[in-house]
């Protein structure tokens, strides 16, 4: 697999990695040891509140040995999780973070305060995968799980293992410290600010750390937040998940009589309308750039801290969403965003200019979603093929970091693909938006992208027309010619993935969608659609068979198409 134009563009992300890794080891070499390296806790003040939803038939399972994480099961026959090689990568990360420790606590039994122990104090022994279970991200979640489960896995402890509870948290300070003094990706060095602050908050004799947290908080906070409320990374999955975090963290400092930063504060009245903007009629958000499965009780949990009647943004310029709304409850949710910077993209997909479309509670038109785990599932997942938008020359309009084939730059890619992940190299730079309402009152939004200039000297151009009764959304694409390139031909695909839910049938030229509602119709100027068949990754239940309709075309400068989406009568 050859790097083409954008052999150089590889190049230099290798050399700044590079220099960031030198940069690293120049700190370390000529720092003076941390003091928090000298810090262990000498008590606990509070336990945070977790805002994740705890089910006590989940302890149930784990009671019977069944522990289920990312979409993987393991039976571990009476013996502990901790003596088994993890099924995936994701299931281990999950393991390690104790996240689930939350569900023992939901049994409100002896048995579920006993199990937990046990749990804590195989993990203190060194049972386990370490290195697995020292990953930043895995350490961080780990720290903030334990705070806030203390509750349940000190009550009735005798004093030794409390003491050794408090050096294990004490360790995982000093992991993530020597882990951000090395270098860590973006994302693992906001949520190991927020552990690092939640230690600060809820530990006795740990003001350095408290102060180390919160100025590390307000930097990245300041940083990754958006002025809209996004993430950099454009992940509705991972600002749910920190949302999670920053509220009750919020409430730590008030708990603690310490005034939140104003850059928590901040973020926190950023995000909750972002996520309106992302959610749908069923209470589950959009399935883009490494959004997965909602659990619909969090997003729930969440947008009470907005109000129950605060309005959605209708469009965020810097996170690159935007929102249709109709009447009947009908609503679009496009993906109208340039590919975020490579340090933050390793979840992103190539999906500009796709779209989402539901009516009340059902879904109809999506995008396949990121599944729990699978290396090879979430790489297809995030291809332009997986998303409902125009696909060029079976091709991604976004150029993933993956492995080519020997030669010089093999090694290289190897090496960056272990620092950073599978990286999105190069994607759409600009993508160009207009919106407005028509005379006749209808929501229009217009947007071009450039994800296919350098390899097919092509943009791709589309427009959503949703009127005001919600009954039809009409939609344009079309192709124009690169101004500073080549043009040429390509043979496209566009994509409409439908729902599970959403059963397809062929109605003369169009095609019939029935599901949970009311039934639509789509139809397509000049060309019969195909009906296809497709995958949704993003299900609770693990990856589903679904449908797809298809557009087969041949793009090429001054190419249009028309289509259309209309609501039937019952």
């Amino acid at each position: 697999m050859g790097w083409g134009p954008d052999r150089w563009r590889f190049y230099r992300l290798v050399g700044h990695e590079a220099g960031r890794v030198l940069r690293g080891a120049a700190v370390r070499a000529t720092s003076r040891p941390s003091a928090l390296a000298r810090l262990r806790p000498t008590g606990l003040v509070i336990a945070p509140q977790d805002l994740r939803t705890s089910d006590a038939t989940i302890a149930a399972d784990i009671y019977a040995g069944l522990f289920v994480f990312a979409g993987r099961a393991l039976a571990t026959g009476g013996r502990s999780p901790f003596d088994f090689a993890p099924p995936s990568s994701q299931w281990g990360e999950e393991l390690y973070g104790f996240g689930w420790l939350r569900h023992l606590r939901a049994a409100e039994s002896a048995l579920a305060r006993s199990n937990a122990r046990a749990f804590v104090q195989d993990f203190m022994a060194g049972r386990g995968d370490q290195a697995l279970a020292q990953r930043p991200a895995v350490v961080a979640r780990r720290l903030i799980s334990l705070l806030c489960q203390s509750p349940l896995v000190l009550e009735g402890a005798d004093h030794a293992f409390y003491q050794a509870f408090l050096k294990l948290i004490g360790r995982c300070t000093r992991t993530l410290d020597r882990a951000l003094r090395r270098g860590v990706m973006p994302r693992g060095r906001l949520v190991a600010a927020v552990a690092l602050t939640y230690a600060g908050l809820c530990c006795e004799g740990f003001e350095p750390v408290l102060r180390r947290g919160t100025r590390l908080l307000n930097r990245e906070l300041t940083r990754q937040i958006l002025p809209d409320g996004g993430h950099r990374s454009r992940d509705p999955g991972f600002a749910k998940d920190l949302l999670l975090d920053l509220l009750p963290l919020r409430q730590s400092f008030l708990s603690r009589d310490i005034a939140p930063p104003e850059a928590l504060l901040n973020a926190i009245d950023r995000m909750l309308p972002l996520l309106r903007l992302l959610r749908h009629g069923d209470a589950s958000l959009g399935h883009h750039n490494g959004m997965g499965a909602t659990a619909a009780d969090q997003l729930a949990t969440l947008l009470v801290y907005d109000g129950a009647l605060a309005k959605p943004l209708m469009h965020a310029p810097h996170s690159g969403y935007a929102r249709l709304e109709g009447g009947g409850g009908t609503l679009v949710v496009a993906d109208i965003g340039a590919a975020p910077p490579p340090a933050y993209s390793a979840a992103a997909g190539a999906g500009c200019l796709s779209f989402e479309l539901s009516c009340g509670p059902q879904r109809l038109v999506v995008n396949c979603g990121m599944p729990a785990t699978g290396e090879e599932m979430r790489e297809l997942a995030r291809t332009t093929a997986a998303h409902s938008t125009a696909c060029l020359a079976d091709s991604s309009s976004c150029r993933f970091l993956a492995l080519p084939q020997p030669g010089l730059i093999h090694p290289l890619a190897a090496w960056l693909k272990r620092r950073m992940g599978p990286i999105v190299v190069r994607g759409p730079a600009e993508v160009t938006v207009e919106r407005g309402t028509d005379a006749a009152g209808a929501a229009v939004l217009a947007a071009r992208h450039d994800g296919y200039a350098p390899t097919l000297g092509l943009l791709h151009e589309r427009r959503w027309r949703l009127h005001p009764d919600g009954a039809l959304l009409e939609g344009h694409d079309g192709f124009v010619r690169d101004p500073a390139g080549r043009g040429g031909t390509a043979e496209a695909a566009i994509r409409f993935h439908l729902h599970p839910t959403v059963r397809a049938s062929r109605v003369g030229r169009g095609v019939r969608l029935a599901g949970a509602g009311a039934p639509w119709l789509f139809e397509a100027d000049e060309i019969d659609p195909v009906i296809e068949e497709s995958v949704f990754f993003a299900a609770l239940n693990g990856a589903r068979r679904t449908e797809q309709i298809v557009l087969h075309l041949t793009a090429a400068d001054g190419t249009r198409v028309a289509w259309r989406f209309r609501r039937l009568a019952d």
